[in-house]
């Protein structure tokens, strides 16, 4: 069978599989939320925090939750860090650095998971699986958190809450995440994922050397590394290494985990709205652009257009041979589709037309189908700019879901979309015009104009992969790149929740005859072109310097 003929069925499988998953996970998912029952371990979880679970938040009150939870959350991370060489199963690792410790903190609470150290060789087990782990399962939960507050705010009529954030955290991180990804890591070990505490073994190499290889609790973590679309990797090599991804299967199941929960969202927004059909648009915008970018990172990659491939006949350099090019090429678009980040090769040794579209997957806003809850509440704020835009051009206000799109709602929507170009583009220019950064960096020209922009695109849109080529463990880009995840993440998700608080405030606007169907095809490819519009608007400068340049010399 042909590489491409296999990988096609690789796609074709895995679509299968998401299809089959999106209405049972998505029907639980809306269950979850909407039941008024809280279970004993619930209601304990309630107590310890001193948290009153029928007692619904405006959205200020909401987001100020979220912002209290995520800065003690950053400040635990640190210390655990900093304290580690006296913690239980350190195995003689040292305090982590400052710089690193307040990187790695920020990167875990904002679900990014860039890693500037090896993780074999810098954490202890009690702080990869209480401090990291544990934020995988938080930090996912406050995603899709705040996107079902926001579909509450659509839904709501007149009300002046959108929910009870300790109540929403509490629910997607015991009843949705930890199960699935319970069972999640049983496979994984059945499938040769190793799970223990076990310490170094020195084992003799091929050339007669010794080399220490470290053991752990992965298979847990890799499991809700994948489902919370976090992407931390216990080892440097993060899925590309045999300890987390065992075979060829694994690693379709890998991707089958980052991609489940955010493709079975749009069913829960159709229910929870009482509109089935705009959760399937949703998921018809999501699905275009997500098969889109597949391909075209497949073509590019089996294409090998680049001087290296061409000459040695594939595009092989820094992927796992048990993989292959195919099954590679999907792995790196699905995981900066979604906000995972997580690599089962090298994204620096990718042709430069499948490099650019790693980038260009995580400048589109990772909204197709995006993180855990991030990549819903981004498509519905593509949503309402689109009716804004179909509004304009037949001259009625617009309306999204019977909610007017106001001047308030437009501008907390505009906002949210620019947050992250303003962050990339000011952190790559900051970067490239101080030669001391500049010599963080091992390529020049428009591949080492690719690193750094695809450094900061990353951080910023709490991705967390690496182009790699640059040395990013330095006090400068680890505060630098930080606080583009700090920014990336919070100030988004304030503009949402304030958006949803404005739109739950509002009586519905009955449908009109100027009124757009947005459950329909016309609408679908309206929002498919406002977003591939507003990011080639924004972007195209800098990708023509960077790998379209590289491509076309």
């Amino acid at each position: 069978m042909s590489t491409t003929a296999a990988g096609m069925i690789f796609i074709s499988s895995l679509i299968v599989a998401l299809g089959l998953a999106h209405r049972p996970l998505g029907d639980y998912i809306y269950r979850v939320y909407t039941s008024t029952k809280h279970n004993v371990v619930e209601r304990g979880v309630y107590r310890l925090l001193g948290v009153r679970a029928d007692a619904e938040q405006s959205w200020g009150v909401y987001a100020r939750s979220l912002l209290a939870f995520s800065v003690v959350s950053i400040l635990v991370v640190y210390g655990m860090q900093r304290l580690q060489d006296k913690l239980p199963l350190s195995l003689g690792m040292k305090p982590v650095t400052d710089h690193i410790a307040w990187n790695t903190a920020v990167s875990f609470v904002t679900n990014t998971n860039w890693q500037a150290y090896s993780g074999e060789s810098t954490m202890g087990y009690l702080t990869q699986m209480t401090a990291l782990a544990v934020q995988n399962f938080v930090s996912a939960a406050v995603g899709m958190a705040v996107a079902i507050a926001l579909v509450r705010g659509f839904a709501r009529r007149r009300s002046e809450t959108i929910g009870n954030f300790w109540v929403d955290l509490v629910r997607g991180s015991l009843h949705i995440l930890l199960p699935i990804a319970f069972v999640g890591a049983l496979v994984l070990v059945a499938g040769g994922v190793i799970q223990n505490f076990s310490g170094v073994h020195e084992v003799t190499t091929l050339t007669g050397g010794t080399q220490g290889i470290t053991g752990g609790p992965v298979a847990s973590q890799e499991a809700i590394k994948e489902l919370g679309t976090n992407g931390g990797g216990f080892y440097n090599a993060n899925s590309a290494h045999p300890f987390e991804n065992t075979t060829n299967w694994t690693n379709w199941l890998e991707i089958f985990f980052l991609l489940v929960i955010p493709f079975a969202l749009p069913r829960t927004f159709g229910k929870l709205i009482g509109q089935v059909k705009q959760g399937y648009a949703i998921l018809a915008v999501m699905g275009v652009i997500a098969l889109t970018s597949v391909l075209l990172t497949n073509l590019f990659e089996l294409g090998g257009h680049a001087t290296v491939p061409q000459a040695v006949g594939a595009a092989m350099e820094g992927k796992e041979v048990r993989f292959g090019i195919s099954d590679s090429a999907t792995f790196a678009a699905s995981t900066t589709l979604t906000s995972t980040g997580a690599v089962n090769s090298f994204h620096d040794s990718f042709t430069p037309f499948g490099g650019m579209m790693t980038m260009f997957n995580m400048m589109l806003g990772e909204v197709a189908p995006g993180g855990v809850g991030s990549g819903l509440y981004g498509m519905l704020i593509l949503a309402v700019i689109t009716v804004f835009v179909a509004g304009l051009m037949v001259g009625r206000t617009p309306e999204y879901l019977g909610k007017k799109i106001g001047a308030r709602e437009i501008k907390l929507a505009s906002l949210y979309f620019l947050v992250t170009p303003v962050l990339v583009l000011i952190g790559t220019a900051f970067a490239m015009g101080s030669a001391e950064q500049r010599a963080s960096m091992l390529n020049s020209g428009p591949h080492g104009l690719s690193e750094v922009l695809y450094a900061f695109t990353s951080a910023s849109n709490n991705n967390g992969s690496a182009f790699a080529g640059i040395t990013v463990n330095t006090p400068w880009y680890d505060v630098a790149l930080g606080l583009c995840m700090v920014f990336g993440r919070f100030l988004p998700i304030v503009l949402v929740l304030a958006l949803a608080g404005s739109l739950a405030q509002q009586a519905p606007v009955p449908a009109g005859a100027g009124t757009l169907p947005t459950h329909r095809p016309l609408f679908v490819g309206m929002v498919v072109g406002v977003t591939v519009i507003l990011v080639a608007l924004t972007f195209l400068p800098a990708l023509a310097l960077g790998p379209i340049a590289e491509g076309l010399s």
